[in-house]
């Protein structure tokens, strides 16, 4: 492992033709055997900043240091002490997971006694020992992104980067490469660079977040500290049929300070400790003020990333894990 497995970069930024600046002069600092959670909607700038610090893609300024390389002027040193796994696997079709990781460890210059044990002991730690001999053409989306993971872990790299490495995987898949990247940084010391829509997964594995929009990070923390941040609890009620959105609003506003949504609803964060739904529902019965639905939810990364960008991101609640956090009564 080397001894600096660290990712920092100053200013960093990537224009392309039209002057369209996808990563807008950024600072990072993720700490060696750190998960870094990088979160943000689609061409928000992820996927650049990860070919920079790949050097995939050289920066139009600002500078970046990997594994205390240079990404520009010492690509080779970076690419050496990285294992990466990108949106798009770069997997034949032809060739079985077996020959994929002898191929692999081949181009690390590994022995072939070497390439043996290791892809022996990558693919079983993925789940994909008895596909092993099969062509990767077969194997599903999962599989595909399980073989990208054992394949980037070839060479033992001191830092990983995974680029939203779990999009389309079902609930168990994605649970296994949670508890794998997981293993590695707190077990092995790796330093993992992790992209994701997902808010849960970079909830349950970040121990740091930064939060890019339009190229630019508009919060970075702990998952913990962004949430704090937010405050207090959130009351949520759509209007019913014939209700007043006005009527609604005054009732609420007694109680918090309005929070913008993504529907038709009205939201105020309570700024009363005290307060709980009950005296927001009986405030409204003494209104006579109908409401079709009402929820209280604690603080959330998606209430972050509303509050700090005025949107929600893509992946809140895809999969349907969101919403048992709330409270929810109907009326």
């Amino acid at each position: 492992m080397a001894r600096d497995n660290g990712i920092e970069a100053r200013a960093l930024a990537r224009e392309f033709k039209g002057g369209i600046r996808a990563v807008d002069g950024i600072d990072l600092h993720v700490a060696p055997g750190e998960i870094y959670g990088f979160l943000g909607p689609n061409g928000a700038g992820k996927s650049t900043t990860v070919h920079m610090l790949t050097t995939l893609l050289p920066p139009t300024s600002g500078t970046a240091r990997v594994a205390g390389f240079d990404v520009v002027r010492q690509g080779a040193q970076v690419r050496s002490a990285i294992g990466a796994a990108l949106q798009e696997a770069a997997l034949d079709n032809f060739l079985t997971g077996r020959e994929h990781m002898h191929l692999q460890g081949g181009m690390h210059g590994l022995s072939r006694a070497e390439r043996e044990r290791r892809g022996e002991e990558l693919l079983a730690r993925v789940g994909l020992s008895e596909a092993a001999d099969r062509k990767v053409g077969g194997y599903s989306g999962g599989m595909k992104r399980r073989l990208d993971l054992a394949l980037a872990l070839v060479h033992r790299p001191s830092i990983l980067f995974l680029d939203e490495p779990t999009t389309g995987l079902d609930p168990q898949s994605r649970a296994a490469l949670w508890d794998e990247v997981e293993r590695l940084a707190k077990q092995q010391g790796v330093t993992v660079f992790l992209t994701t829509q997902y808010l849960e997964e970079a909830d349950q594995l970040a121990d740091r977040v930064g939060i890019i929009d339009h190229g630019r990070i508009v919060a970075e923390g702990t998952p913990d500290e962004l949430k704090a941040e937010i405050g207090g609890s959130t009351v949520e009620a759509v209007p019913a049929q014939g209700s007043s959105r006005d009527a609604v609003e005054a009732v609420l506003g007694r109680f918090g300070e309005p929070v913008p949504t993504q529907r038709e609803s009205v939201a105020v964060r309570l700024t009363d400790s005290t307060a709980d739904l009950g005296d927001v529902v009986r405030a409204l019965d003494g209104h006579g003020v109908d409401v079709a639905q009402i929820q209280l939810h604690t603080p959330t990364l998606d209430d972050v990333f509303l509050e700090k960008t005025g949107r929600s991101l893509e992946g809140a609640g895809d999969d349907g894990r969101e919403e048992p956090r709330r409270e929810a009564a109907r009326r």
